[in-house]
């Protein structure tokens, strides 16, 4: 008769509880993908807990999860491919190759399209998720295009690119880019206010979020944080709006009605990409140069605590 380790046993325990909170529709889980470990750490984020790590490729970047959580879509700057994980078997099942040095990856509300930002070819190629192929690499203005976003309605795609001062917006259903919308210098994370009107744009070098009329493909303006803005998280009410900065350690918190900054919070160390839950009560935060991710309480504005996952954090995605 054979008789399973502790570990084994324990490691199994642990992949059946996970299955069974997802089936049961628990609190929602967030994938943090660490580009030096080569892994998506799982967080629980009822008990804030990391419980489990998914391997996946060489240096995972951008990350998407299906609708129905069962998928993770992950981009490996490395080996230039979309890595297909199947949640519940913690395994990737396909991949699709995208071009060199692939980051930001976003997902149609409806799942049947992956965007991802490709650097070296300057475009965002489009994998349609049925067939698991490239229908389409769109050429975009910016240089080393860094996350491609899709607007609530999946009309859009919203694109970021490193060596620029604009935004690339693309029609979604013609496949074709329409827009470039002026911002600050380096523009970085992309969100959307709840309805859609309104996108945000992190810029860098600049260290301001611009707000752009999404109807009009207009700047409204823009907002000065720290020294540098990374990431950029709405609150579900879109009454607030969270912002990264990269060199000072913290997260600023800006009011979207008068466009003021009401207060800051201190991370770790090279916070870059962010995820809230869908409640508004939490927001995540991934620290590059700490290895941990931070657990921040909304309605306080404060830090709980800070969870350690592996090395080079890129982001949060919660689902």
């Amino acid at each position: 008769m054979h008789f399973l380790s502790a570990r084994s046993w324990r490691w199994q325990f642990a992949v059946v509880l996970l299955g069974a909170a997802t089936a049961a529709g628990a609190e929602p889980f967030a994938y943090v993908p660490n580009e030096k470990s080569g892994t998506i750490s799982i967080i629980d984020t009822a008990t804030d807990k990391v419980v489990g790590d998914i391997e996946v490729g060489v240096k995972p970047r951008g990350l998407a999860v299906s609708p129905d959580g069962k998928l993770i879509y992950v981009s490996d700057q490395r080996r230039s491919a979309l890595h297909i994980v199947d949640v519940a078997k913690r395994a990737v099942i396909g991949d699709v190759e995208l071009g060199d040095s692939p980051e930001g990856v976003g997902i149609s509300p409806d799942g049947k399209w992956v965007a991802a930002a490709v650097e070296d070819s300057n475009s965002v190629a489009l994998v349609d998720t049925g067939s698991r192929k490239v229908v389409e690499n769109v050429r975009v203005s910016g240089k080393n295009p860094e996350h491609a976003v899709f607007s609530p309605d999946g009309k859009w795609i919203y694109v970021s690119a490193e060596e620029g001062s604009g935004v690339d917006v693309i029609d979604a259903a013609t496949r074709k880019p329409v827009a470039l919308i002026p911002v600050g210098k380096r523009p970085r994370g992309i969100a959307f206010a709840p309805d859609g009107k309104i996108a945000y744009v992190a810029c860098e070098e600049a260290a301001e979020v611009f707000a752009i009329d999404v109807a009009k493909r207009a700047p409204l303006g823009s907002v000065k944080i720290g020294k540098a803005a990374t990431g950029v998280v709405v609150h579900p009410d879109g009454k607030r709006l969270f912002v990264s900065d990269g060199k000072s350690g913290a997260v600023f918190v800006i009011d979207t009605a008068t466009n003021k900054v009401t207060g800051s919070i201190e991370v770790g160390k090279r916070p870059w990409n962010m995820a809230i839950t869908p409640d508004g009560r939490k927001l995540y935060v991934a620290n590059g140069r700490s290895g941990s991710v931070s657990v921040i309480d909304v309605a306080a504005s404060r830090k709980l605590l800070d969870i350690p996952v592996g090395e080079l954090p890129w982001g949060v995605v919660i689902h």
